[in-house]
């Protein structure tokens, strides 16, 4: 029987790559998204993908949901926290409700998700785990201590929640992407994005199916001695 996966996030961009290579790996993919109808429709009619909408957010949403595509799809063996939303700001501009929208759906929807699907995994004795950071995680950015504070929390959810799933042949690990050619980054002005190419030692955007490759790999049925660690995927931008 084919491993279900659900991808938060799972419909443009990043998340759309990675629902998109795990298909291609013979998995059962779900993907979340929390916005865009019609997008997640033509993503579905294209694909064949599922697409079901809630804000990951939202604890009761990710219980719910979750139970509902364990009854419907079957036992989720794969989750790769994608979702995430920016609201930049310097933090003298920047307001409460920037901050907590930010922790709430970049950080504690990885614990919401992982909260719905652990126990399953822990107790079927396989699971994969796969957390997407991201490299001003990592590094931090200027007028983003709200996103920078929430990947970086990422970053030690998995290692602590790594310890937990090992014994019981659950793995969780994290993928720290660089600047990716996506919606997300288009939205940056061009003299800054032009900044941040120069510093990247490749020269380039990174391409949201180098993320979806790194991902799938994590999540193979031959990844299993591969836990609490973090792949940086961002053209040499912070190596350490």
């Amino acid at each position: 029987m084919a491993r279900v996966a659900i991808v938060t996030g799972g419909t443009r961009g990043i998340g759309e790559a990675i629902s998109l290579a795990l298909q291609k790996k013979g998995v059962t993919v779900v993907a979340n998204y929390a916005g865009n109808d019609a997008k997640a429709q033509e993503f579905t009619d294209r694909t064949g993908i599922i697409a079901r909408k809630w804000n990951v957010g939202d604890f009761d949403a990710c219980q719910s949901n979750i139970e509902q595509i364990e009854a419907e799809v079957g036992p989720v063996d794969i989750l790769v926290n994608n979702a995430g939303i920016t609201r930049d700001g310097t933090i003298l501009k920047m307001t409460y409700q920037d901050w907590k929208e930010v922790m709430d759906v970049n950080l504690g929807g990885c614990f919401n998700m992982a909260k719905g699907v652990f126990l399953g995994m822990r107790s079927r004795g396989w699971g994969r785990i796969v957390n997407v950071g991201s490299v001003n995680g990592q590094a931090g950015q200027y007028g983003q201590v709200n996103y920078a504070a929430a990947k970086s929390g990422i970053h030690g959810f998995t290692k602590a929640l790594a310890q937990e799933g090992a014994k019981a042949g659950v793995t969780v690990n994290a993928i720290a992407p660089g600047y990716i050619d996506t919606d997300m980054v288009a939205a940056v002005p061009q003299d800054v994005l032009a900044k941040i190419v120069a510093k990247v030692p490749v020269g380039r955007l990174g391409h949201a199916d180098e993320i979806a490759r790194g991902v799938t790999f994590l999540c193979g049925e031959d990844a299993g001695f591969i836990t609490g660690s973090t792949m940086s995927i961002n053209g040499g931008q912070h190596m350490y």
